[in-house]
């Protein structure tokens, strides 16, 4: 059973940053597996904001195209999400998971609690 736990979340004012890290035990198919990351906003759906394959290529929604950045770390089986210039939209639990198409692989984590606010 894969378990993710995401963290690096919290509060922080309009222009500024965060840096999320998501951290999967349980896996031995981290490293082959696309990993994204999501978010979710109160009253809104899940969203997949950023993606890395198992080769490094990224994809970014447009609402985080230039402000955001995903990576990984497959020896560690963790994968981060530095977020800049953040915008109070931007406010939102985000997770961590495995892209399979438009689902995922695993059980969700908890998330993190991101808030932007002056």
């Amino acid at each position: 059973q894969v378990q993710l736990v995401e963290s690096g979340g919290g509060l922080v004012q309009p222009g500024g940053s965060l840096r999320l890290s998501c951290a999967a035990s349980g896996s031995i198919f981290f490293s082959m597996s696309v990993m994204g990351w999501y978010r979710q906003a109160p009253g809104k759906q899940r969203e997949l904001v950023a993606a890395i394959s198992s080769g490094g290529s990224t994809n970014y929604a447009d609402s985080v195209k230039g402000r955001f950045t995903i990576s990984r770390d497959n020896a560690k089986n963790t994968v981060y999400l530095q977020m800049n210039t953040l915008k109070p939209e931007d406010t939102a639990v985000y997770y961590c998971n495995a892209v399979y198409g438009s689902t995922v692989l695993w059980n969700w984590g908890q998330g993190t609690q991101v808030t932007v606010s002056s």
